[in-house]
């Protein structure tokens, strides 16, 4: 049975990852930071076959509280195996653009506030020797847009502490996994036009737990976007900033 730490348990894909989890009968602690909902997706899973499943609720940008939640999850779990990090917002490029404030609040929920969980739990994880990180970034990191660089901002500086992470704790034996999603139907995306390259958020639940099965260092999700993502990286920069994107 592993025990398994979801923060951003609310959010589209940590749901149907759990879902999954569920029905394998694993141990399961929700964080976010709506209390109804949390106690609804705790009750299904509950259903869906769950081994245990409690829930508390926490504002990821509050530092301050970090340490006592973990500590609330490993206690109720009987240790941590499995550390998945999901929260997020999408940033409103137009809006962050304009304001200093808003540019940096959206750095700081989708990036600092990463950084500080995933110090608190490198260490604790370093101690026992064994384990999973996994943290659910995004393809929108690995080259800024104009469309969306505030964003893929904070996304890029996680892949790049979670580079660093995995190899400071690769002779311990701990898993760092970075998880690099496309374009997912989900409520946060729902004014968005959709295409071909669009899946549901359980096609990318599936491959997230497979690459935490595996202990795979970066997964693409799905895996076409791995050599679209390398053709964009490609594209040399005086032809990139002419780009529409």
């Amino acid at each position: 049975m592993r025990r398994i730490l979801i923060i951003g348990a609310t959010s589209a894909i940590a749901q149907a990852a759990a879902r999954l989890w569920a029905a394998r009968r694993e141990a399961l602690y929700l964080v976010g930071r709506d209390p109804a909902r949390l106690e609804s997706i705790a009750a299904d899973l509950r259903i869906r076959g769950a081994a245990r499943v409690d829930h508390a609720v926490m504002d990821a940008t509050d530092i301050a509280a970090h340490a006592a939640v973990i500590e609330r999850a490993a206690s109720f779990l009987g240790g941590l195996d499995t550390v998945l990090i999901a929260h997020g917002t999408l940033s409103d490029q137009t809006a962050c653009q304009e304001s200093v404030a808003r540019t940096l609040a959206e750095i700081n929920l989708n990036g600092l506030s990463v950084v500080a969980l995933l110090t608190l739990l490198g260490n604790r994880f370093e101690q026992q020797r064994s384990g999973t990180i996994a943290v659910i970034c995004s393809v929108a990191g690995d080259r800024g847009r104009s469309s969306n660089y505030v964003y893929g901002s904070a996304k890029a500086l996680v892949s790049a502490f979670l580079s660093g992470l995995r190899q400071r704790l690769h002779r311990t034996g701990v898993a760092v996994v970075t998880l690099k999603p496309g374009f997912v139907d989900t409520p946060m995306t729902a004014a968005f036009a959709k295409g071909v390259l669009w899946v549901a958020p359980a096609r990318v639940a599936k491959g997230l737990v497979a690459a935490i099965d595996r202990g795979r260092p970066v997964a693409y999700l799905p895996g076409f976007w791995r050599p679209i993502m390398f053709l964009v990286r490609a594209i040399p920069e005086r032809w990139f900033r002419t780009l529409k994107l």
